[in-house]
């Protein structure tokens, strides 16, 4: 009988912790389902907008695709597998020793009839260009992740606000990952904000936020979007994914042409190398500034992001004059040097056909000024 009473007790005491275990899961479960519901997230593209996207040639089986196809992503594993190695990797000096250098310069003080660049860290920048302004990709807040502690700006890199922006002409967004739309700096811009533009699906996101349809313009591949005189906004292709959480592709990626009548900008957004750089090329004949993703890349997903010689070679292919390599110098989502990228472009450019640019996070590029120089900073 005590055997039995001893073998009922260890039962109970077992069951106990199952339940609580259980339990455990089960707020787990529920908390994550309230955390993903959070505006910041978005929402995936829906009514008049999804019947809209399904038409593209680029979409079909309920997804986006690349025109070269990318059969995996990152090679060799799942989405959750790779989240998981990403954390405990061990990355090769992720961050600067220190503060790099940087140069605050008063936007709002600049000559608005003057062409300029200024480079805002990672893929944000604020261009003014014919007389109107551009913010391309800003991440103003001091993580470019869902998760607070997660890909963490370097320290002194960010250094601007929405608050330092003059009035906003065009908000362009490549695409919809955490470190190019972030939800807190496009809130921030929104009162400064004039228009909006976007891949197919994206302004789903913006529907939520509360912006007014008619602010956002969305575009297919190879479209463009004329809204005034004298400026078009050319909508590229990227070769790249798209997705805030685990449900990939169903909005779109995309690179972007800025053109005036006296000039060309392109920006690649995210974008493994492929052939679209050269038929871009031949299609506008060159341009007078290359913005390039040349950094997080990674052997593992070789087909969503560029080496720094691949960047070059983007480069060439794109006839520009001049090259700037970005996707680097504030964040680091990969597992090399921060400074890495900005190395290897640069001894990759030696005797190229373009001038390379490499500003430090805030100064300004004089689009009129070709013999403007700037300082290796990353070995200041």
């Amino acid at each position: 009988m005590q055997a039995i009473a001893c073998n009922g007790g260890r039962m109970g005491a077992m069951r106990k912790t199952m339940l609580i275990f259980l339990a455990c899961i089960v707020v787990l479960l529920v908390s994550g389902c309230l955390y993903l519901r959070q505006e910041k997230f978005g929402r995936l593209p829906e009514g008049d907008r999804l019947v809209t996207l399904q038409q593209s040639p680029n979409y079909w089986g309920g997804r986006f695709h690349n025109q070269v196809e990318i059969k995996e992503i990152v090679k060799g594993g799942s989405s959750f597998f790779t989240f998981i190695k990403f954390f405990f990797h061990p990355k090769d000096n992720p961050e600067p020793p220190g503060p790099p250098p940087v140069v605050k310069t008063d936007l709002k003080a600049l000559d608005k009839n003057r062409d300029v660049v200024v480079w805002l860290g990672h893929s944000s920048y604020f261009i003014q260009l014919g007389g109107r302004t551009f913010l391309i990709d800003p991440v103003f807040s001091a993580y470019a992740s869902p998760f607070f502690f997660s890909t963490r700006a370097f320290k002194g890199t960010n250094i601007y606000t929405a608050e330092d922006m003059p009035d906003v002409d065009y908000l362009l967004i490549s695409h919809d990952h955490w470190d190019h739309l972030d939800y807190d700096t496009v809130m921030a811009l929104r009162p400064k904000t004039r228009h909006v533009v976007a891949g197919l699906g994206v302004g789903e996101h913006f529907a939520r936020w509360g912006f007014p349809d008619e602010m956002v313009r969305e575009a297919d591949w190879d479209a463009s979007v004329n809204l005034e005189e004298g400026v078009a906004i050319h909508v590229l292709t990227a070769r790249h994914f798209s997705g805030r959480w685990l449900d990939r592709n169903r909005t779109l990626w995309v690179s972007f042409a800025l053109e005036t009548p006296s000039r060309r900008i392109y920006y690649s957004g995210d974008s493994g190398y492929g052939p679209h750089f050269k038929a871009l090329g031949e299609r506008f004949g060159g341009f007078d500034l290359a913005l390039l993703d040349s950094g997080q890349y990674n052997e593992a997903w070789p087909c969503v992001h560029m080496t720094p010689e691949q960047s070059v070679q983007a480069a060439e292919d794109l006839r520009a004059k001049a090259a700037l390599p970005s996707h680097a110098g504030k964040f680091s989502i990969a597992y090399h040097s921060w400074d890495d990228p900005f190395k290897r472009f640069a001894k990759a450019s030696e005797g190229k056909p373009f001038r390379l640019v490499t500003p430090r996070i805030g100064e300004v590029v004089d689009l009129t000024d070709r013999e403007q120089t700037f300082q290796p900073w990353w070995t200041l």
